[in-house]
């Protein structure tokens, strides 16, 4: 792919590629890893690489790659002392030299090798993300939400003050399209009224129409609600964003992943590593456990890839060397000998025993 910004008539024109690959049989894809009869589409993705895998984001027709990158930059004052101002990563100064150069780096080896779907969704993220795909929009596809001005604020739950927050975050961004536009709900989104849920339904898909986002989908921790959206909108839901850790295993009946299946809905995972706990490093360059943890973090993408219903993992990565690390995996043998399901097993109950607080809904995931 070229360097220049994508524009509305690309933008169009992409589109109505990926249209044509479905009618001519891209959903029969389903969630396997693409054969041979996809690899022209495949060639064509974004960023391809040959090193890479590549997965069909359901009903979008779009091809990913197998890891993609989450917007978190936690740790990233590790790697970029001082750069948090605050006590938190999103009090990160976006504008600082060291910021954006990091930024920058991290999407660039990503493009490199071949990884191509960024998902954010808080403001910050959004903006970020925009500033490092400046001028090489058409390298990546891009995930939006921006949170703080979304269904988890009571007063952004219509469908009017919802596409205000779109216009807002895309006059910010300076982006003329979104790739998918994944809106965040509330963590138990069941506590959303029917009424709320529908004016989000209604948000999403008068957006699309517009010709403002590609594809649109969910952000939410709630599994049965989930599961319920997807049946109940299927005509508006083509991506869900929910968590799923190196401890999630598929439920043998009435799993989440039969609705997305059977109604063709891409899958992302969150909190991969369970928001850091899988690590006893703390990312910075050359501290003791950098190899062991490289280790874990290929063991746990390895796992989770092997359910083919997930579409990609999406871990956040704070310097060049994790891109490295997470793309090794995808090349590395998929399937966990006895000794590596074990070793991983034991760091995740590890894990499991020292999650914070705000990070225990995770255990609400081990089955799925």
């Amino acid at each position: 792919m070229g360097t220049r910004d994508i524009t509305r008539r690309d933008f169009l024109t992409d589109s109505a590629a990926v249209t044509a690959g479905l009618a001519a049989g891209f959903a029969t894809a389903g969630y396997a890893v693409a054969g041979s009869a996809d690899e022209a589409a495949i060639r064509r993705t974004r960023s391809y690489n040959g090193d890479m895998e590549y997965r069909r984001l359901g009903k979008t027709g779009l091809w990913v790659s197998a890891v993609c990158l989450g917007g978190h930059w936690k740790r990233m004052d590790t790697v970029v002392p001082g750069v948090f101002r605050g006590k938190g990563w999103l009090q990160a100064d976006l504008n600082s030299d060291g910021f954006r150069k990091n930024r920058r780096d991290v999407v660039s080896r990503c493009i490199e090798h071949g990884i191509n779907y960024i998902d954010s969704c808080t403001w910050e993220e959004c903006y970020a993300y925009s500033e490092a795909l400046r001028g090489r929009r058409d390298e990546m596809f891009l995930g939006f939400s921006w949170y703080q001005e979304e269904m988890r604020n009571k007063r952004f739950r219509t469908a009017g003050r919802l596409l205000k927050t779109l216009d807002k975050g895309m006059q910010l961004c300076r982006l003329e399209y979104v790739d998918v536009w994944r809106i965040t709900m509330d963590a138990e989104s069941s506590r959303h009224t029917n009424e709320e849920v529908d004016e989000m339904m209604k948000a999403l898909e008068k957006a699309r129409q517009m010709g403002k986002v590609r594809f649109t989908g969910i952000s939410s921790h709630d599994r049965p609600h989930i599961k319920c959206m997807i049946e109940s909108y299927p005509e508006v839901l083509q991506v869900a964003v929910t968590p799923y850790t190196a401890k999630s295993k598929v439920l043998p009946a009435d799993s989440v992943f039969e609705a997305a299946k059977k109604y063709d809905v891409g899958i992302f995972g969150i909190k991969p590593f369970a928001g850091n706990s899988l690590f006893q490093g703390d990312s910075s360059p050359g501290n003791p456990h950098a190899a062991e943890d490289d280790r874990l973090a290929r063991l746990a993408l390895r796992y989770i890839l092997c359910n083919p219903a997930i579409t990609a993992p999406i871990p956040g990565m704070v310097n060049t060397h994790q891109v490295d690390n997470a793309a090794k995996a995808v090349r590395e043998r998929r399937q966990l000998d006895k000794a590596e399901a074990r070793q991983l097993e034991q760091a995740m109950d590890r894990a499991w025993a020292n999650l914070p607080r705000h990070y225990r809904f995770l255990k609400d995931w081990e089955y799925v």
